[in-house]
């Protein structure tokens, strides 16, 4: 308990202590949601990929999908470094970055206001956000609270709870951006150390990765050999697994905002790489591992479903380890809960402000009550997710709360926010057609789960579906409805078109 509560106390100390060092960032709001626009690519990198894997991919979807799939479960984690983070770089980075510094913008709704000519989707978004994020909170605290009655028993789960949001509270209200992007590299680089160690302790307790592949080949209630296989037995589920976490966070405003803050052209060639390293190691590492589930001895029932659930599982894996590898657990999910947490409230909190008080609740709202404000709803979007972390055993299981809200989210977003940085013809109806179509299922899924067809009945299978019918209504419905106005739009494609000295390497130049 001692040396748990010693590295808590270090970890607590070095995230404060950055948060204050910070405050000289974030007196504007510039400098408070973007860091001044002036991030380089491995605190852009390790934002982005420490905002993307939290508690819930290391205890939830590690646990569910691993179990479900075996170690062909790696794909996800596979997935999510080559079209969540690589793919999402290369299309969305660059882009993202000269339309929304050329609109003005610091939020994803902004974004939809500005580029589609349009207060009332900058709302409409800004609820959205506000709305669906509370669920991904939610399976975020429901992922630590796992870990927290495994690694101190005796110490009450909602003190933990308040502690951690407090102190995220005070360093991201103190520093914003600038000490959220600071802590999420410190954090990243936890989460690479601990899942390398974790993984190396688990199967050498099992004999090596050989031995381990053995004896899930062999495990019991399945095929023989199934959970051990190239695709695992269920295929079609792995595929809309891998939609959902994969391609969902090119919809996803805490994740896009991250190329808002890049500085230059040579940061995004390097944040794509290093921010897809990360992911390979510490996604692929964490699916990888939860591919073991079967074989922690974790309790079954008589069909041979975990007893306690599929969030059990991964705690069930590391209950035997030594207290120091326990302790560098518990500081690992800690690291990216708290980051991802941080990255939340800020989309959160900023959204609101600039989205839906600003110009519309107060009309002329001065720059530094803007950065008050959203000091504020930071407090109020911890508070409650601070009273759902408490109140956790009435939610669900993490992987359906996750599905929920990266369902609604990136199924209204995704669409009109790529086809907005590629096409001029694309209609404000479209974009309506989308918010509506995307959240309204995510809602309707929540509440008459029943009535779906079976095959789309489970919140991930149905988010992946509608993030994917969204790229198909967004141009078939701008066919048919009213086009924006060409000279509006030309001016804000404009950005793409300014000429830049680019050195012999990344072009020939002219023939001569």
């Amino acid at each position: 308990m001692a040396v748990k509560l010693i590295m808590l106390v270090v970890f607590f100390g070095v995230m404060l202590g950055v948060g204050f060092y910070c405050r000289k960032n974030a007196t504007d709001v510039s400098g408070f949601v973007l860091g001044g626009r002036s991030v380089g690519p491995w605190l852009t990198a390790f934002a982005y990929g420490t905002s993307y894997f939290s508690a819930v991919i290391f205890v939830g979807y590690a646990g569910q999908f691993g179990w479900k799939f075996g170690v062909a479960s790696t794909w996800i984690g596979l997935g999510n470094a080559f079209i969540g983070s690589l793919l999402a770089w290369v299309l969305l980075g660059r882009r993202t970055r000269l339309m929304t510094q050329h609109l003005n913008t610091a939020t994803m709704p902004e974004f939809f206001g500005k580029r589609y000519n349009s207060p009332a989707l900058k709302i409409v978004a800004s609820l959205i956000v506000f709305i669906f994020l509370i669920p991904y909170t939610a399976s975020l605290y429901n992922g630590l609270s796992r870990l927290f009655e495994m690694a101190f028993p005796g110490i009450s789960y909602n003190i933990c709870v308040v502690v951690m949001a407090v102190l995220t509270g005070v360093y991201v209200i103190a520093g914003g951006y600038m000490a959220t992007a600071i802590n999420d590299f410190i954090q990243g680089l936890i989460m690479i150390g601990g899942i390398v160690a974790v993984i190396w302790a688990v199967l050498s307790g099992h004999g090596g990765f050989t031995a381990a592949m053995t004896e899930l080949a062999h495990v019991e209630h399945a095929i023989p050999g199934a959970y051990s296989s190239f695709l695992g037995p269920d295929p079609f589920g792995l595929f809309c697994v891998v939609i959902l976490t994969s391609l969902g966070t090119w919809g996803l405003p805490q994740m896009v905002q991250k190329f808002y803050a890049i500085k230059s052209e040579k940061h995004i060639a390097k944040g794509t790489i290093i921010s897809t390293v990360f992911a390979v190691i510490v996604a692929g590492g964490c699916y990888f591992l939860g591919g073991f589930g079967r074989i922690s001895g974790v309790a079954v029932d008589a069909l041979g479903a975990p007893i306690g659930g599929f969030d059990a599982i991964i705690p069930a894996m590391l209950n035997n380890l030594p207290d120091v590898l326990i302790g560098v657990v518990i500081v690992l999910v800690l690291s990216a809960s708290m980051s991802t947490l941080s990255s939340l409230v800020l989309t959160s909190s900023s959204t609101l402000t600039l989205d839906l008080i600003k110009g519309h609740i107060v009309k002329n709202l001065e720059e530094k009550k803007q950065v008050l404000i959203m000091r504020i709803l930071l407090v109020v979007f911890i508070v409650i997710s601070a009273f759902i972390a408490i109140n956790k055993d009435k939610l669900g299981y993490i992987a359906d709360m996750m599905g929920i809200s990266w369902g609604a989210l990136a199924g209204a977003f995704l669409a009109p926010f790529l086809y907005g940085l590629y096409s001029k013809k694309i209609s404000k109806a479209s974009v309506w057609a989308c918010f509506i179509f995307g959240a309204g299922v995510m809602v309707l899924n929540m509440v008459t789960r029943a009535s779906f067809p079976a095959m789309l009945q489970s919140p991930i299978n149905c988010g992946a579906f509608v993030m994917i019918a969204g790229l198909v209504i967004v141009p078939l419905v701008s066919l048919f409805t009213k086009k924006p106005d060409a000279a509006l739009v030309d001016t804000m494609f404009t950005c793409y078109d300014h000429k830049v000295l680019v050195s012999a390497k990344e072009a020939l130049g002219e023939e001569e």
